[in-house]
């Protein structure tokens, strides 16, 4: 029999671990409690603060704010430095006033604890501006922002520490929408070789080609929107500098050039470009070259100048879903008929632009409600945005193109481009969107609603994209017949007779009423084909 440890024995309560120690953070571990690595550090003098993980915790919590971490690696270690510092000041001299160690205990009361949840912390501080009256805190970082923070911590001769530099100026969040604006417009177009449930339906070489297109689309748009963030930032880092959601991006905090970030810009722009003319057509090449000159040459001066910068940006949102339709339409277009006018103002063209009016409508409710929990930064900035130029006409515009969702949705339904169960599925989304925007209205950004209706647009979207692929016209008729069979009365619409001596002598038998046409004098277009 093994004897128990004398530890154990003379300590029993130090074998039981409190939820607080299994769940909480793992910065602090219990004296009682060692693992394996932390002893042998101890045994060979190891500092455990001697090399910090490049992976902390905090880049994949939700809680980004506040992640509890003692080695400064977190989301906003540069925004924070100089507040630990004065926090150490105060708790090692005891000659501090008493004014400032209250200001400094007040400070630290309107933080989160490291071991409060997420969604607590955000039922917490909205709690707290309802009750003082002050302005909701801002939102997270950007993606752009926290890749900043994350190359930051790597060694400055780190290979991973320039591809998350560079990597941050594309704005990936923002890149991901527009390629998923893009692709689903490319999936909604209504020929049968794309997003078919029933592949015996089409022939194989159209289905490799639909493929091939669908992957030229998607890394040429994408590596286009990476040009034109590249430049947006290029042209504004010290107006970054000035608001708290973008003075940690990369080239504000020198991670990345100026000189470097143009020839990225100028890389990706004509690499992408490149990849849409050789997969897609010239149409859908042109459109993407004149949304990264729209995007960086038109509407980034012209936040600085005027309010209508915001539709500016709401044609640059627009486009990206006509590129998609136009790529696939290309595929079925003939020759003679594929020229630019064909593709864009033609009837088939309707769809595309319908998709481009849904995103276009809804850039002013997520835009608009997003600008309001930082209208004090964007006029500290100098950007001219509604928000603070004109908050009443702002919540308008919110509300009122958050109700012109409903005749666009509608359209998309009366032009066969979807089916019924979109018009469900989009009522109801658009009814949310409508409500948080009513409430936006109502209380002019106050209780909360500014930030219900951000979180609103976030959702509304990809309902409105994933449903209408789902409702697709067209989509489930494959599966629809291999379940019920092929219906005898659409055999009619596909028959000829095989010479005209026997359609005449079928006419002449009509007319007489002698008799009726035998099935075996009949064939289908298809076989005959």
């Amino acid at each position: 029999m093994i004897p128990l440890r004398p530890s154990i024995l003379r300590r029993p309560r130090e074998a039981l671990v409190c939820s607080q120690c299994l769940f909480g953070p793992r910065n602090v571990r219990p004296e009682g409690i060692r693992g394996f690595l932390s002893s042998s550090k101890r045994r060979t003098g190891t500092a455990d603060d001697q090399s910090p993980s490049v992976f902390h915790k905090s880049y994949f919590s939700a809680n980004r704010f506040y992640d509890g971490s003692n080695n400064k690696v977190g989301l906003l270690s540069s925004l924070t430095s100089s507040n630990a510092k004065s926090k150490s000041t105060v708790s090692s001299s005891p000659s501090v006033s008493q004014s400032s160690a209250t200001a400094s205990s007040a400070a630290i009361a309107t933080e989160a604890t490291p071991e409060e949840l997420p969604h607590r912390r955000r039922k917490r501080l909205k709690e707290e501006s309802n009750s003082t009256g002050k302005p909701e805190p801002s939102l997270p970082l950007d993606a752009s922002a926290q890749l900043s923070n994350f190359s930051s911590t790597l060694p400055t001769t780190s290979l991973r520490r320039k591809l998350a530099a560079y990597f941050a100026l594309t704005k990936p969040r923002l890149s991901f929408l527009v390629v998923l604006t893009t692709t689903t417009a490319y999936g909604m177009y209504p020929i049968s070789s794309l997003l078919t449930l029933d592949p015996a339906m089409t022939p194989l070489p159209t289905l490799s080609t639909s493929t091939l297109t669908f992957i030229y689309l998607t890394v040429g748009t994408f590596l286009s929107c990476c040009s034109a963030n590249t430049l947006n930032m290029m042209f504004e880092p010290k107006y970054d500098a000035l608001m708290s959601r973008t003075r940690n991006r990369p080239i504000v905090r020198g991670l990345v050039s100026r000189r470097g970030a143009l020839l990225f810009a100028i890389g990706t722009a004509v690499t992408g470009l490149s990849l849409l003319y050789i997969g897609t057509n010239p149409t859908t090449t042109a459109l993407s070259a004149s949304n990264i000159f729209l995007y960086a040459f038109v509407y980034t001066p012209l936040k600085r100048i005027h309010v209508i910068n915001t539709w500016v940006g709401a044609v640059v949102g627009g486009i990206p879903p006509l590129m998609g339709w136009i790529a696939a339409a290309g595929q079925t277009a003939t020759i003679g008929h594929d020229t630019w006018r064909d593709m864009l103002f033609s009837e088939e063209s309707i769809g595309g632009w319908l998709l481009g009016a849904i995103l276009f409508a809804w850039q002013f409710p997520h835009f608009n409600a997003l600008s309001h929990l930082i209208r004090d930064e964007y006029k500290a900035a100098g950007y001219r945005m509604l928000c603070w130029v004109n908050p009443a006409r702002n919540a308008r515009v919110a509300l009122r193109y958050s109700i012109l969702m409903f005749p666009i949705s509608i359209g998309l339904w009366w032009v066969n481009v979807v089916g019924h169960g979109f018009l469900v599925g989009s009522t109801f989304a658009n009814g949310w969107l409508v409500r948080e925007a009513y409430r936006f209205y109502q209380h002019q950004g106050a209780s909360g609603t500014a930030r219900g209706l951000f979180w609103a647009s976030i959702w509304q979207l990809p309902i409105l994209l994933v449903g209408g692929l789902v409702t697709k016209k067209g989509l489930w008729d494959g599966v629809w017949k291999n379940i019920f069979g092929q219906a005898d009365e659409e055999d009619d619409e596909y028959l000829y007779y095989e010479d005209e001596e026997q359609l005449e002598g079928e006419k002449a038998k009509l007319q007489d009423g002698t008799s009726s046409r035998a099935p075996s004098t009949r064939t289908s277009a298809l076989s005959t084909a």
